[in-house]
C-alpha cells in the first residue's frame, strides 16, 4: 500500500479514535475503479459487537439530501417543476402564504430560505429569502412532501425504480426495522449505541443506510453523468442540474454554494464545508453521524467516508476538520 494511501487511512483511524466512533470505512473510486477500501472497528459500542465489513450499512443522516436532490432534478428536467425560480406558493397549499412570502424553490433547495420550525412544529422565518444561508430541517420536508405530491409516490420509491434498482445496488434503503447489517449509532461514548431508524421509509425520515461501497458508487453515478456499465441510468441533464451551482448570488462571499442540496466548489468560501485546496466543480455531502462523500471531476474521483458517532469531531472548531479531509484527498490524488 502506497504511503499516501495510508497516510488517508491513519487520518480516517485517528479522526474516528478522537470522535469516539466505534466504525470507520472508506472506499475510494477512481477511473471507475475501486482504487482503496479500508473497514475498521464494529457495528456498536458494545462487547462482542459485530466488526465492520464491506456489507455494513451505515445510517448517513443528511447525506441522504443528496437522494432527494436527485429526485428535484428529475422533477425539472420532466417539467413537473416549471422553474426553480417559481415560488413556493405556488406548489404548497399547506403553508401560510404570507410567511412563504417571496421564497422560491431554489431558496428551498440551497438552504438560503430563512425557514425554520420550533419544536412544536411552528413555522417562522429567521431571515428573509435568499439573504443568508442557514442548515434546516424545514425545507427538507417540504421538498419531500412535493416530490411526492407531483410523482404520486415518494422518492426513495422513485430512485429505487429508476436508478437503485438499474445500478443494481442491494444495500441502500430506509430502514423502520433493525437487522444484522445496520450500524448503531454513538450518541454520547457512555452510552450504549442504538440503531436510527424511521417509522416510515417514505424518505421524511433521517433513516437511509448504505454500505460505503454503494455509497461511493451513488457518488460515481454523478461523476459519470449518469452513464454506467454502458448505459444511461440518469439523463446527464438530470445530474448537471443537481451538481452545478444553484443558489442565489449572496452579498457575503464566504456563504457556501449549493446544487440541489449538495456543497459545490466554486469560489473557496471560508464557510464551505469543501477545503480551499479542493479544485473547482468538485462537490460534496455529508452527514451529522460522519458520512462524507466527495467527488472531484478534475482528478475522475469519489471518496465516500463513512463513522457511526453523532457529531463531526472538533466541537465548535468542526468545519476545520470537515475540510482538513479534503483538502487531504485534493492533495493525495492531484
Amino acid at each position: 500500500m502506497s504511503k499516501n494511501y495510508q497516510r488517508l487511512i491513519s487520518y480516517v483511524e485517528e479522526i474516528m479514535e478522537l470522535n469516539h466512533s466505534s466504525a470507520s470505512s472508506i472506499v475510494v473510486i477512481k477511473e471507475n475503479e475501486i482504487i482503496l477500501e479500508h473497514y475498521s472497528g464494529y457495528h456498536s459500542n458494545l462487547v462482542s459487537s459485530t466488526p465492520i465489513t464491506e456489507t455494513s450499512e451505515f445510517n448517513v443522516a443528511s447525506a441522504r439530501k443528496s437522494y432527494l436532490g436527485l429526485a428535484v432534478a428529475f422533477a425539472l428536467y420532466e417539467n413537473k417543476i416549471k422553474s426553480l425560480d417559481d415560488y413556493a406558493i405556488d406548489y404548497f397549499d399547506e403553508y401560510d402564504k404570507g410567511l412563504l412570502a417571496n421564497t422560491t424553490l431554489r431558496h428551498l433547495v440551497t438552504h438560503s430560505h430563512g425557514l425554520h420550525q420550533k419544536d412544536d412544529g411552528t413555522i417562522f422565518r429567521e431571515f428573509d429569502s435568499g439573504e443568508g444561508w442557514a442548515y434546516r430541517g424545514i425545507n427538507i420536508l417540504m421538498m419531500t412532501k412535493l416530490i411526492k405530491k407531483l410523482y404520486g409516490k415518494s422518492f426513495p420509491e422513485l430512485l429505487k425504480e429508476r436508478v437503485f434498482l438499474p445500478l443494481g445496488f442491494k444495500e441502500t434503503a430506509w430502514y423502520t426495522k433493525p437487522n444484522k447489517k445496520l450500524v448503531q449509532v454513538i450518541d454520547s461514548p457512555n452510552e450504549a449505541a442504538t440503531f436510527k431508524l424511521g417509522s416510515s421509509d417514505d424518505g421524511s425520515d433521517s433513516n437511509l443506510h448504505t454500505t460505503a461501497r454503494e455509497f461511493a458508487l451513488w457518488g460515481n453515478l454523478h461523476l459519470n453523468n449518469g452513464f454506467v456499465n454502458g448505459k444511461q441510468i440518469v439523463p446527464k441533464e438530470v445530474i448537471e442540474l443537481a451538481n452545478q451551482v444553484q443558489n442565489p448570488i449572496y452579498k457575503d462571499k464566504d456563504t457556501p454554494q449549493n446544487g440541489l442540496f449538495w456543497y459545490v466548489q466554486d469560489t473557496p468560501s471560508l464557510k464551505s464545508e469543501i477545503g480551499e485546496r479542493v479544485p473547482e466543480g468538485s462537490y460534496q455531502i455529508l452527514g451529522i453521524t460522519g458520512p462524507t462523500l466527495l467527488v472531484i471531476p478534475k482528478h475522475n474521483l469519489v471518496v465516500a467516508k463513512m463513522y457511526n458517532k453523532r457529531y463531526n469531531y472538533g466541537g465548535d472548531n468542526y468545519l476545520h476538520y470537515l475540510r482538513e479531509f479534503s483538502n487531504i484527498v485534493a492533495d493525495i490524488f492531484k
